[in-house]
């Protein structure tokens, strides 16, 4: 026998990992710009178990919290693990898990669970999709701005003083439609703020306000290409709001039988990555324990990575002596009670808040409010 050659022990051969086909269970974990989505499928393709947690920017603390969910029940399983999504790309890097890109992964799942669908619109937090799949497949993604997606429908229902539900809710009573420019939230704001202004019913801004993003949707990927045939409803926004998707079955006139609106729509690209995980063959199936031990060592190698800037102040004597200097730069406040002369009323009706001040002939201000 050759010296560089040797018989396998049984402890080499616990170690062998085995191969996708091999496995059970396979992972896809899609990072969003503003949710992470979990999903382990079995060999059958089915989901047995899913997360769905919004990050608010803090990704890496969100990865860990969502694996150490999965991990309570599949940690020492032997799976496939594969990333997707638009902050999934540096994570499986770091991680050395394979990445896969979310349009092939949106694609994948349709094809896989929905495979009479024409046309797939998935709406995310920052991203808009559509893919159609008449004639050879066509996929149309929006570039850098989120006008018209999950963040601007967030964006707008601040203005209402409510949430992404709360305005699903008021459109449920709309009667009127206004027109609202969705391509950026500033735009948008300048419409609704005179509507609110004038008086118009919130459940018609609320309307107004899903109609903009079914409109911008259509024209900005669209771009005049006929939507038709079986029409699949994907994404976060699309499977929590109902109202919004009412807007695309009115507007592209859809009857019931040619709306496809999967259970977990929400899920759909982090199962399509999931299968395409099975089929990679930079995929090395290994545990969630294992991918967790890695991932709570990133701290050093993210702090390494980033370029810090020097801080504002050096010290603690610094940053009092900057509150001093600026604190003694401010305008006078007199007694209003005790005022008597002509006062000043000045009202500032902004894109997003009301601001009043009232002042006295000296430029004092006597009162305000915002």
């Amino acid at each position: 026998m050759p010296q560089d050659m040797k018989t396998p022990s049984s402890t080499d051969t616990l170690k062998a990992v085995p191969s996708p086909s091999q496995t059970d269970l396979h992972i896809g974990i899609d990072v969003g710009s503003t949710t992470v989505k979990l999903a382990i499928l079995n060999d059958a393709h089915e989901v047995v178990y899913s997360v769905y947690q919004r990050h608010h920017a803090d990704v890496r603390a969100t990865i860990v919290e969502v694996l150490q969910g999965a991990a309570e029940q599949y940690g020492d399983q032997i799976m496939t693990i594969a990333i997707t999504g638009s902050g999934g790309l540096l994570l499986a890097q770091w991680l050395n898990l394979d990445f896969v890109q979310e349009v092939i992964a949106s694609k994948t799942a349709v094809e896989t669970f929905i495979p009479k669908t024409d046309v797939a619109i998935e709406l995310g937090g920052e991203d808009a999709k559509i893919i159609y799949f008449d004639h050879g497949i066509e996929q149309r993604m929006n570039g850098t701005c989120a006008g018209g997606t999950g963040a601007f429908i967030d964006q707008m229902a601040t203005l209402l003083n409510t949430d992404a539900t709360g305005l699903n809710e008021l459109a449920k009573s709309h009667t009127t439609i206004y027109p609202i420019a969705s391509r950026c939230g500033v735009f948008a704001k300048t419409d609704v703020q005179p509507l609110l202004n004038e008086g118009a019913k919130k459940e018609d801004i609320a309307a107004s306000i899903f109609q903009s993003v079914v409109t911008q949707t259509i024209s900005g990927l669209a771009c005049g290409r006929p939507i038709r045939g079986y029409v699949a409803f994907l994404g976060g926004p699309l499977q929590y709001l109902d109202q919004l998707r009412e807007r695309f079955y009115e507007t592209l006139e859809l009857d019931e039988e040619h709306r496809i609106v999967p259970e977990d729509a929400h899920l759909f690209v982090a199962r399509g990555c999931a299968i395409a995980g099975i089929t990679s063959e930079h995929v090395h199936p290994e545990s969630l324990n294992d991918v967790l031990e890695r991932l709570r060592g990133l701290g050093d190698m993210q702090g390494s990575e980033v370029v810090r800037l020097p801080p504002l102040f050096a010290d603690a004597a610094e940053y009092e002596e900057f509150k001093q200097r600026h604190a003694s730069e401010c305008v006078p406040r007199g007694d209003l009670a005790s005022y008597r002369g002509t006062a000043y009323l000045g009202i500032d009706a902004g894109s997003t808040t009301f601001k009043a001040v009232l002042i006295g002939q000296d430029g004092s201000i006597l009162w305000s409010i915002t």
